[in-house]
Parts: structure tokens; sequence; C-alpha cells
């Protein structure tokens, strides 16, 4: 298999940080790419995500998970969570770039980073680009490529937002909203790492996360609920191996099921937890 995307170590070249500036369907993007990319961003425009809670409706603290990048062995969709009094339903809000491509075999891939291993929280594990909201963001779009730039230098201005999915809850509730855009040349990407937070980038093929191939499962059990978490086993073409598993793999499951217009081939079992009433920074799942 072919990477288009070889596995870039961390950089200590100076990076210039732009303000992001938020693009969707009416954009001035490049129309270059391939006619599959090109459908590809009509179809997802044309998505509707479930609604979602209402929010801002109270204040609420709430316990940032990894000062703010969006890495949990636990998350899962919105819907498959029990909100009691959502209109008091307030969490800390977060996205995360899922920025697609076309590989040099025509298959569609995703760029995901390896984060630093000198972290004291998630080191050395596999996450999308992205981060809390931060003031001045004017949508999670805004938030999803501000972050991957400040992250891993991916130029805000080439990727084309088409959607966000549904907001997943992590286990410290943690609303993260997955933003997918699409970058139809490739060569604009050229990658430099922020050394304090990420270690490598690496791409992999999208439609892995709807395979049962180089999968494992762990059920588990939480307040007599269980669950499964996925992990998926990845060796790129320089043969470095990747784990991605928890919150980042349920993004990802999700995102290629409406990309690819079909269900996993596996049984996800998203549990129906409960969110307490009022929302604090000690708050979690239950």
């Amino acid at each position: 298999m072919n990477s288009i995307l070889r596995t870039i170590t961390t950089s200590l070249l100076p990076r210039t940080v732009s303000v992001t500036k938020v693009m969707d369907s009416s954009s001035n993007v490049t129309t270059s790419g391939s006619q599959r990319l090109l459908a590809l961003a009509q179809h997802l425009r044309l998505y509707k995500p479930p609604p979602p809670f209402p929010e801002d409706v109270l204040e609420q603290s709430i316990e940032e998970e990894s000062g703010g990048k969006i890495v949990s062995q636990l998350g899962f969709p919105e819907s498959a969570t029990m909100i009691q009094n959502p209109e008091k339903f307030s969490p800390k809000k977060a996205a995360v770039l899922i920025c697609l491509f076309e590989g040099d075999d025509g298959d569609l891939r995703v760029i995901l980073t390896k984060r630093s291993s000198k972290l004291s929280t998630h080191s050395g594990e596999v996450s999308l680009p992205g981060g809390k909201v931060e003031e001045g963001d004017k949508d999670d779009a805004d938030t999803a490529k501000r972050e991957a730039e400040e992250e891993i230098g991916l130029d805000p201005e080439p990727v084309n937002v088409v959607t966000v999915l549904e907001p997943f809850l992590s286990k410290h509730l943690l609303r993260v909203v997955p933003v997918i855009g699409i970058l139809h040349d490739k060569k604009t990407f050229k990658p430099v790492l922020n050394p304090a937070e990420v270690e490598s980038v690496f791409d992999a093929p999208l439609e892995m996360f709807l395979k049962d191939e180089n999968r494992s499962q762990e059920e588990r059990e939480w307040m007599g609920e269980k669950y499964l978490i996925h992990f998926f086993d990845y060796i790129d073409i320089e043969q470095k191996n990747y784990l991605i598993w928890g919150l980042t793999a349920g993004i990802l499951i999700r995102a290629a099921s409406i990309v690819y217009k079909r269900p996993p081939a596996f049984v996800e079992q998203n549990p129906k937890f409960k969110v307490p009433q009022v929302v604090s920074k000690d708050s979690s799942m239950t």
C-alpha cells in the first residue's frame, strides 16, 4: 500500500501560525482534484447530523482532558447517552478535523497524529488533529482547522470543510465535534509539527475502520452497561506500527460509515450511559 504521506518526525523548524478562515460549500475553494473527491464533497454537504442537545443554556465548569487535546479511552455519539435535564447540560466544547484526501492508489485516506511521548497524559497515543474551542473561533470548523495548523502545520486554506458529524461525548463529558474536510491537492500539505504536542503525523485508509481486519475489541462494563472498545492496528509504508482506539476509533468508524454509506462489518455496541443532572469538574459518564 502506498501512503501519500510518509511519516513525518517532529520538526524543530519555526512555525508561523496565522488566523484560520472558515470554509464551507460556498467558499471560494479550489476545484482541483479527482471527480471522486468532488462527488464526495457534494454527498457530504447533504449530510445532516442528529439535532444536538441544547447548548449554552447554563454555564458549567467541567474537567478538561489532556490540556484540551482530544484523546480519550472512552467516547460515544451524543445520541448514545441519556441526558438528564438537557436544558442544564452545557459541557466544554472541542472539535477535531477529519482531513480526507485521495491516495496514490485512489483510496480515501485520513490524516492522524501521534502525540508526543513527553506529554504527561495519553503520551504516544494516536489522535485526530483538534482541541478545545477558544475565544475568537467562529465555529467548529474554525476550531478544528486552527488546531490542525497549530499542531501539524496544515494550511487551512486548501481544506474544504464539507460537513460536521454528531458530537461525541468523552468520558469526562467533553463534547467533541468531528469536522470533515477534504484536501483536494495533497501536495499543499507540508507538515511542520509542534514538538510539544505531536511526535509524528501519518495517514491511514478510512475504509479500514469499517473492516474486521486488523481489529480487536474489549468488552467492558460500567454501571451495568456493557460496551465495546475497538482497537485498529495499522502499519505504514515505513513499517511503523500505530494503534488507533478509543474515542479516535469511534469517530473514524462513524465517519467511514457516512462516507461509504454502509455500517461496519462488526458490532459497535455503544451503551446508553446516563449523563449527570448537573455537570461539574468531577463529572463523568455513569
